[in-house]
């Protein structure tokens, strides 16, 4: 017999963790239970996450992915090999206001993707199924996000191209070494680390913050 989704320990473990991340006032605990009810439904017959106890996916996927919310700029956000919507979902949730876009080239991630759009009522999601570095797109995006994605230097060749003029890339990361990570950045740009507490996660968790070099007094851009 299938487990049922133990709700009410999960939906004290997701308002103590948003409680701990200071966002008590902009994350709805209701809607991302809902979210990882349907992330642990999903994930039972389609394998979408390595990890099966819900409790876990607290941690270790939600709040995770809510750490970042205090970096997000502007009102267009890409995710970038979202998987099972992470952290796209669970940010969009917290800001209704922004236009997300979901990419992945996962056939069933991006099935899970637009049925998790749909149930949660995310009508300002979209979802995309291909490679960054194939994406044909006339958009361009205020942030841009990655979770455990693709080596920084590799993940800015592949976005850069669709980040806006002053827009940022939020690389989620746990150990950073940035000579690896950085050693065929393309040029004009520049990266900051942050590091993130995420209550009940123990391993090392950060955010890059990658945005293009500003042009100094007197040059040109071209």
């Amino acid at each position: 017999m299938t487990e049922a989704f133990p709700r009410a320990a999960v939906t004290r473990a997701v308002a103590d963790g948003v409680k701990r991340l200071g966002l008590s006032a902009t994350a709805p605990v209701e809607p991302l239970v809902d979210y990882l009810a349907l992330l642990s439904r999903w994930n039972r017959a389609f394998n979408l996450s390595a990890v099966r106890d819900p409790l876990e996916m607290v941690p270790r996927h939600l709040l995770d992915s809510l750490a970042t919310l205090p970096y997000l700029e502007g009102s267009r956000l890409l995710d970038v090999g979202s998987g099972a919507g992470l952290p796209g979902i669970p940010l969009a949730l917290c800001r209704p206001d922004l236009q997300v876009t979901l990419l992945d080239t996962n056939g069933k991630k991006t099935r899970f993707l637009r049925q998790a759009a749909l149930e949660l009522a995310l009508n300002r999601v979209t979802v995309v199924q291909e490679r960054i570095e194939r994406w044909s797109t006339d958009s361009v995006f205020d942030t841009v996000t990655a979770r455990a994605f693709a080596r920084l230097d590799h993940f800015v060749q592949g976005a850069g191209r669709i980040v806006a003029p002053h827009g940022l890339i939020l690389a989620m990361k746990g150990h950073f070494d940035g000579d690896v990570e950085t050693a065929e950045m393309p040029p004009g740009w520049r990266f900051e680390v942050e590091p993130l507490e995420v209550p009940g996660l123990d391993a090392a968790r950060c955010v890059v913050r990658i945005r293009r070099q500003k042009v100094k007094s007197g040059e040109t851009d071209g």
